[in-house]
């Protein structure tokens, strides 16, 4: 009988240790290179790149202006995230920190908005 429970003991170890073994590890949905669209801003359609990168804990980054990398850079101040939300507030170039919000929509994605105008999102890879 000890030897029966001995084999069960390590039967059922072996079963929860590959149980654990085969969690899928977490992945970072939102960190990784995007170009978001702006519609109908004063500017006219304006396209942001940005490579969201994931510094103690936080998504940090910067928005670049794809018309004009050189001068519009836009430093993210804070990253606000859920599950299938983003939100980055960045510096507008009128000297306020507005928020662009983004919802997943699939694995390459987003959709949102920025004040009133329409923003997307897709990976860039």
């Amino acid at each position: 009988m000890k030897r029966a429970s001995i084999l069960l003991f390590f039967l059922l170890l072996g079963v929860v240790a590959n149980g654990f073994a085969q969690a899928p590890a977490p992945t970072d949905f939102f960190a990784g290179k995007w170009e978001i669209a702006l519609e109908g801003t004063p500017r006219g359609d304006v396209t942001f790149l940005t490579n969201l990168v994931r510094k103690d804990g936080k998504l940090t980054g910067e928005l670049v202006d794809a018309a004009d990398p050189a001068n519009g850079k836009r430093v993210i101040t804070k990253t606000v995230e859920s599950a299938d939300k983003l939100v980055i507030y960045f510096e507008s170039s009128q000297g306020g920190e507005i928020a662009l919000e983004l919802t997943k929509v699939d694995a390459d994605s987003l959709k949102g908005s920025l004040m009133s105008f329409e923003a997307k999102a897709k990976r860039v890879k």
